[in-house]
């Protein structure tokens, strides 16, 4: 006896509802908006990243001395009751060079005069901004206190009859660098020279400067 069954054993499965596709497009295009701004973020922080240790790292404002003249008389020294007149103004010409992109802002600074390691003189240098990759020129007039030398009258003295004079000055200008108006750093320039003046000329003989830059 033969059965007539109208049953399918294999039904074709139900069709996806065309919502639930749309939720499907809608998250897979989400997650590929949120990667591509997780790999701009990245791509951001590298480029910067890159820039900060290359272009924008702060490299050290350097310090130099393009020239030393002196202005004043030749000493006098009276005997027996030895006295010494001394007026000498040492004037220098500083080189500030700004080697970063960004400009270099520095504000007062100082050089003091030295002798025999005792400060003798010192005068203010005036604020002032270097445009990035430029220099400018700072002078710096410095005048001998002969009444701060008196504790070293003996060496003075020495020094005078040998015909020559050996003084220190010792320059900082404090300032910063800053990028994009963003990121800043704050530098120190120093300079330390040491010159040797002829008596009775009084002329530079020699003058010997070492730079550095504290961050």
């Amino acid at each position: 006896m033969i059965q007539n069954n109208d049953h399918n054993p294999n039904p074709d499965p139900e069709p996806v509802p065309e919502a639930k596709n749309r939720r499907h497009v809608r998250r897979h295009r989400c997650l590929i908006a949120i990667g591509f701004v997780i790999f701009l973020i990245m791509l951001l922080f590298i480029v910067l990243l890159i820039l900060v240790l290359t272009v924008f790292k702060a490299k050290q404002p350097k310090t130099q001395l393009v020239s030393a003249t002196l202005d004043g008389i030749s000493p006098r020294i009276s005997f027996p009751v030895v006295r010494i007149q001394l007026n000498i103004t040492l004037n220098l010409q500083i080189l500030v060079e700004n080697p970063n992109h960004a400009s270099f802002k520095h504000g007062s600074g100082q050089s003091i005069l030295l002798y025999q390691g005792e400060q003798v003189g010192d005068v203010e240098i005036y604020p002032g901004n270097i445009p990035g990759r430029r220099s400018t020129t700072i002078p710096s007039r410095l005048t001998l206190q002969v009444d701060k030398v008196a504790s070293e009258t003996l060496h003075l003295v020495q020094d005078i009859l040998a015909g020559q004079l050996a003084m220190d000055t010792r320059t900082r200008i404090p300032g910063r660098v800053t990028f994009l108006g963003l990121i800043r750093k704050h530098v120190v320039a120093i300079s330390d020279c040491h010159f040797v003046i002829a008596v009775p000329e009084m002329k530079v003989r020699s003058q010997e400067c070492k730079e550095r830059t504290k961050f």
